[in-house]
This record gives structure tokens, sequence and C-alpha cells, in this order.
């Protein structure tokens, strides 16, 4: 079946070839070497494109890319091809008609349907002058949600080029209590470690615009929807950089994170506050070979018109093949990540994905967990180890409080999220906000046939029976079986229509009833990466909670995403947690401590591919199977989208959430939560993160307020007291003291950059920078 299957995909697309020349009226042949592309690929000559040593000048490279010819009747195809997919968005009527206070507060409305028909009026009018222009806008149509989720990223603009600026920057108060200016990373980095031979002074204009204006401006082009959390983002940070390439890496204004697809024009001139000024070369970095590429056309035709004989790529789970859950996230294995500016660790993952830390001297009294990331790569298992044995640890050591630092935090395995808050409050609450999704033609059939599919079927893990393993796995355990989930009331559903409803109607759409993880399910490891949830299955006997809610506090960036806000639902509203928020723009008052999707779920489309291939074609006899193809399911068997996309993870949000008692039914993700603090940025914490530790253990528990906004007076019955370390405590100290000494600017890259090759985007609550 997969083969017939292959080589139907392989018949469409090239017919669809056949019937679409390139328009030859946007751009001449340039079969020369004076073509901007022909001068990139001498350029590149002999240089290693996996390496990332293929660099060119940003200009040059922006010159290629918009000679590429626009095709007309290959982008109505994409501009089709991606109506089936947008239709499992879950939230687009609360995109076009958010409530006054995300409006006012957040981001403005964006109408996904009408915008994307303006797209269409436009291909089919020939008003798009090369496809780079065409491919921008709709991938920027996604973007300008700010659902972090919900991503495509066209061929043309993330296939060829990254663009990158050469000069990192921070953005840091002068004393924890002035509005924080921007500064160059190097000089900042030089200072705080004694090597620099002047002060640095703070940018005021970035080439010639006012530099606060032009960065609050950049940093729309993030993926986060709060403006602070997309502001701190276009910096350097230790958090972001401890997770590799496969993070925000050294801040979008660098061109790392989603600032990697802007051109960033072919200089950048900073103008100081010492009246200096210095200009930089901006460049882009080649990620495809150029042999065989002499002009825009011909990069057209090797590199935007789908597989050629000798590279067919796979979009989707072949079709006889069961859908699996997308529970885990994986990467290609590799060695231990530096983690430039934190101490040593008492246990920390190999990638940095979390850490625990023990403070010194008036601190040790204060354990610090470090979850930049709900991603267990190829082990969900060593993840959950980690957090328990550091838990353990710290407790064994007589630590009294918990800071938690999920800063950088863009989700990963939702159910990774609940463990942690678990293993660290196993007597509360075990559901977080309800989920629902988009009642429509293409979900109720799904319901219904995996519902039918399950009847009967046991659910038992690791059945010998191959047939009947696959069948649980992806069936049985799927979300669209509705023994699966819990009601509101944590009751059982009666039947797929007792699940499905629909359940409500809001703004002209149709949702699912409410429904929450059945965290006893025997199913659950199917869903979770492998792993069990504290408090249930072979864990059930772990009931005592490590640290009481007044002593354990949370602090991030407002990089925290997907997962990361399940599990902060479950820190505030669930155990009365208190959060810190960090930075954000240099202007007075509260921020948000959640900044990133709060959307509970991320399909990625190859996954809603395979779901409805799977339905027509395995849980179908042959006339049902021809009847299905007349539904919406029989939309999914074209694979432009895939074809036409670049190695990046496309997504949709799947699940909205909807916090218990809310009447408005309003999605989590168009709720405004200001932090209950705000610490700004300082250089020292730019460079050793326990800075930011202690001044988040100063304002819970020591008495001694960073707090710029906000407070955490319900705190002060729980004081830290200084006391008499014991010989341990002492010898820890002295090691921190050697490590803070021995600090120096080659500790710390300025070129981490994101690079997902390599990457498996099938994380089921992940927002991919």
């Amino acid at each position: 079946m997969a083969s017939l299957f292959n080589a139907v995909a392989g018949l469409s697309l090239a017919s669809v070839a056949l019937s679409s020349p390139v328009a030859p009226h946007v751009h001449a042949r340039q079969y020369n070497a004076t073509s901007p592309c022909a001068q990139v690929g001498a350029a590149i000559a002999g240089k290693n494109i996996t390496a990332g040593t293929a660099t060119v000048p940003a200009e040059l490279a922006w010159d290629c890319i918009n000679s590429v010819p626009f095709n007309q009747s290959a982008a109505l195809a994409l501009v089709d091809g991606v109506v089936p997919y947008f239709r499992w968005q879950s939230n687009t009527v609360w995109l076009k008609d958010p409530p006054a206070e995300y409006a006012e507060k957040v981001q403005p409305p964006v109408d996904i349907w009408g915008e994307l028909e303006e797209i269409r009026a436009k291909v089919t009018s020939g008003a798009y002058e090369n496809e780079y222009e065409f491919g921008f806008e709709l991938y920027t149509l996604l973007q300008s949600t700010h659902d972090g989720h919900f991503v495509y990223v066209p061929d043309v603009v993330g296939t060829v080029f990254n663009f990158a600026r050469p000069v990192p920057l921070v953005s840091v108060s002068s004393d924890g209590k002035e509005l924080p200016q921007p500064y160059v990373y190097a000089d900042v980095l030089a200072e705080s470690l004694g090597s620099a031979t002047f002060t640095p002074s703070p940018i005021t204009h970035i080439d010639g615009e006012d530099a606060k204006d032009f960065l609050e401006n950049w940093a729309q082009y993030g993926s986060l929807q709060d403006r602070d959390a997309l502001y701190n983002n276009v910096f350097y940070e230790l958090a972001t950089v401890s997770l590799g390439p496969v993070g925000s890496g050294i801040g979008t204004f660098a061109g790392s994170g989603r600032g990697r697809w802007i051109y960033p024009g072919p200089t950048t001139e900073l103008t100081f506050e010492n009246g200096t000024s210095r200009t930089y070369d901006n460049f882009a970095k080649v990620l495809i070979p150029f042999d065989g590429i002499t002009d825009g056309e011909s990069l057209y035709k090797l590199w935007f018109t789908g597989p050629t004989q000798t590279e067919e790529p796979t979009p989707s789970n072949s079709t006889s093949a069961t859908p699996t859950s997308s529970a885990t996230t994986s990467a290609t294995p590799v060695p231990t990540i530096p983690a430039p500016g934190y101490p040593p660790p008492v246990f920390r993952e190999a990638h940095n994905l979390i850490g625990g830390y023990f403070l010194e001297d008036d601190y040790s009294d204060v354990a610090v967990l470090s979850v930049p990331s709900f991603v267990g790569i190829d082990a969900q298992e060593e993840f959950q180890a980690t957090a328990a044995n550091f838990l353990a640890a710290a407790k064994s050591a007589g630590k009294k409080k918990l800071v938690i630092d999920v800063s950088a935090n863009g989700g990963g395995t939702i159910l990774l999220g609940y463990d942690l808050y678990k293993l660290l409050f196993p007597q509360d609450i075990d559901h977080a906000a309800a989920d629902r999704y988009r009642a429509f033609e293409a979900t109720e059939i799904l319901n219904r046939k995996f519902s039918e599919a399950a009847e009967g079927v046991p659910r038992v893990v690791d059945s010998q029976n191959e047939t009947l393993a696959e069948l649980v796995d992806g069936v049985v355990s799927s979300v669209f079986n509705y023994r699966s989930d819990l009601d509101v009331n944590s009751e059982n559903f009666e039947s797929w229509q007792d699940k499905f409803g629909p359940g409500l109607e809001q703004k002209g759409d149709n949702f699912t009833n409410l429904f929450r993880w059945n965290l006893s399910d025997t199913l659950i490891p199917l869903n979770s990466g492998g792993i069990y949830v504290h408090g249930y299955g072979p864990l059930s006997n772990y009931t005592q909670a490590p640290f009481a809610a007044e002593d354990v506090v949370v602090v991030t960036d407002g990089y925290c995403a997907s997962t990361c806000t399940i599990f902060s639902e479950l820190m505030r509203q669930r155990a009365g947690v208190k959060y810190i928020s960090l930075g954000g723009r240099p202007r007075e008052g509260i921020t948000q401590a959640v900044g990133g999707v709060k959307g509970t779920n991320n399909f990625p489309w190859n996954y809603i591919q395979s779901l409805a291939q799977y339905t027509v074609e395995e849980l179908s006899t042959p006339e049902e199977g021809a009847q299905l193809n007349t539904t919406e399911l029989g939309e999914y068997y074209d694979n432009t989208v895939f074809y036409r996309s670049s190695n990046n993870a496309i997504n949709v949000n799947f699940r909205d959430g909807i916090r218990d008692g809310d009447e408005t039914n309003t999605p989590l993700q168009f709720v405004y939560e200001p932090s209950d603090c705000r610490i700004l940025y300082t250089k020292a914490m730019t460079v050793d993160v326990t800075a930011i530790w202690k001044a988040v253990a100063d304002s819970t528990w020591g008495g001694v307020s960073h707090c710029v906004a906000g407070d955490l007076g319900g705190y002060s019955t729980s004081r830290m007291a200084k006391r008499e370390l014991s010989v341990s405590e002492r010898a820890h100290s002295k090691r921190m003291q050697s490590w803070r000494r021995d600090l120096k600017t080659a500790d710390y890259p300025l070129d981490v950059r994101t690079d997902l090759s390599g990457v498996s985007f099938d994380g089921n609550g992940i927002m991919w920078p």
C-alpha cells in the first residue's frame, strides 16, 4: 500500500508541475555569472553547508531569493492546499474577534480566513512580483497570529537562507530599578568579567531609528504573543543559549529563533549614548548546495517543485501504518551541550533540558530547578528521573526553598508538565484547564470511526500481538476515542457523541464538549513518551510533597509556551505558587509571566494527514472508504503543502484550554494574566544565572524586594534565615567561588543560532523556535 501511495503521490505532483510552468514575464533568464544566485554559488564553493560555514552577504542572499520567479499556478495550489489544515486551528474565530483586553494589551485581531482569501486573490490576479513575495506573505499570515503552534514556513522562506546579524544584544537595567537599555552583549560580557578596556555605552539608535522603537517593532517578528516576552526574545539570554541550536539561541535580533527568516538589510548601524557608532555587515547562512544553480529560475526548478527521482520526501506516515499520538519529541543525538553562565549542577540532563542546582553562602537553603524545556530527547524517562532525583537530593540536603526557572521553555511533551507538577504537589487537583477542539466534519468522522474501531479492544500496553499493539497505540489511546478522556466532572463519557457534541457554539464556530486527561488511564505511557505520571499507576505510592507551596516560586522570561503554560496553569491555579516575570520592554508596570502560546496541544500537519488517510483506508470498508473520500477526509491526499514547506515544523493549535469556572469559555490564549512580581535584568544576570535566582530568592523570602512592579507579600511568613553553614555547604560555597572566578569570555558563544535540521517535530505540546 505504501509503495502504491507514493507512486500515486508522485504522479499527482508531476502533473501539477507539468501544468504549472514558471511565469515567464516576471524575471528574465539569467544564465550568467553575474546573477545573484550564481554569485552565491561561487561564494560558497568548497564550503561545508552542514557545518554552517557557508555564508554570504545578506544583501546578496536577498537579491538571489527575490530573483526566483513567481509560479502562479503552483502558488494557487499551495494556497488551496493549506485550507484543510487551517480548519484544524482551534481559535480562528477568537483571533478574528478577541477580547478587548487582549486586543489592547497583547495583539490585534487577525482574520485568518479573510486574509488567506486576499492572498489567493493576489495570486490569481498575478499581483506578486516574485516567489519570495508570495511565500513571505503566506508565512507572515500565520506568524501574525502570534500563536506559536500555528506555523507554516514555505520553502522559499526557510529552505535556502537564514539571515543574521553578527552582534547579539542584551537589555539591562543599570541598577535593577531604572528602565532597561540595550547594549552590545560582548561589551557587557567583557566588562562583567574584567576584560573590558572601556565602559560599555547603551545603544540609542539602530539604523537611525530610536533603539527602543526599532527593537519593539523587531520583536513582533517572534512567535510569542506577549509583547514583553517578545522583547526579551530579541536578546542574548543564558537560558536560551543553554539549549543550543534547538532553542532561540542568541536572540531574534542576531538572527536566531524566528528572526532567522527576516531580512535585516545589508548592514546594521548602532549609535551609542557616548556619541560613537559602529556598522556591522549582516550575512545569510546558506542552507543548501548551489550546484547547478545559475539564477532564480534554476533555483526554483531544483528546490521548489517537489521531489525528484533521487529525492523523495515522506511527508506523512505510511497509509498502512497506524497513526501515532505524537507524544515524544526527539532529535539527532548530540554530545553534552555547555551551559554558559550556569554553575556546577547537582543533577543535569545532558542537553540542559532540565537541571538542579544548589545556591551558596546566605542562600544555602535554596535549591533551583532549571527547566528550559519539557522536551525529553529520545527518553522522557531521563527527564523525569532528573527531576525526581534532584528533588529528593534537595530534601536530603536540607534545602528549604525551591526556585523553579522555566525561562526559554517552549514546551515539549504535555504529560512531562503534568508529571513535574505532581512531583511537587501529589495531593493537589490533578487537572489543569479543560480541553476542547473544533467540531467540524473531519473531526466528527474521526471521533466516530476511532471510537467504533476501539470498541471491545482492551486498554493494555505492550501487547505481544503486534497488530493489537498498533491498534492500541494509534487508535484506542487516541483523543478521538471517547474512552481516553474524562468529562469536566472527572466522569467517563458514555459515547463518542457525548464527548464530541458539538458542545458549544461561539462566534459562529462549533466546539466539542470540554474534557480532561485521565491520568489513571493504563494507556498514559502511549501519550507521554513512555512514562507514568507520579501518583498514578506504578507510581501511585508517591504522595509526599517535597516543599510547601509558599516555599516554591517560579521565575520566567515570558518565553513559556505550550506544555510550559499547562504546567503554569497547574502551579498557579491549583497549587497557588507565585510567579515572577523577568525583563520586558523599557516601560513601567507589571508584565505577564506566561507569554507564549497557551493552546494545550499542537498537531503536526503530517499527523493530520495520516489520521485522515488511515481512517479512510484502514478503518473503513472499500465502500465506506469511497464514501469518506467525498468528505473532507478526501482532501488530505495532496502533498503540495509538504513538498513546498521548508525543513521546519508545520503545525496547528488543535486544543484550546478553558479554565474551570469560566462561563465565557474563553480560550486561555486570550486571557491576560500579569505576574505577581516583575524583576528587571541587570548586567550580572546576563553572565551569571545565579544572580537571577538570588534576586528571586531575596524578593520571595529574603525581605529584600527586587520587584519593580507587583510584590510577593503573601510569602512574608516564610522567610529565609541566616545560619551557620554545614561542612558540605561551606565546601559547596568554595566550589561556587572557584567556578565564578574561572569564568572567561570564551565560555560564552556569540554564534548559537537556531538549527532544527535533524529534529523530529512530533512533540504534542511544543512551540518550536
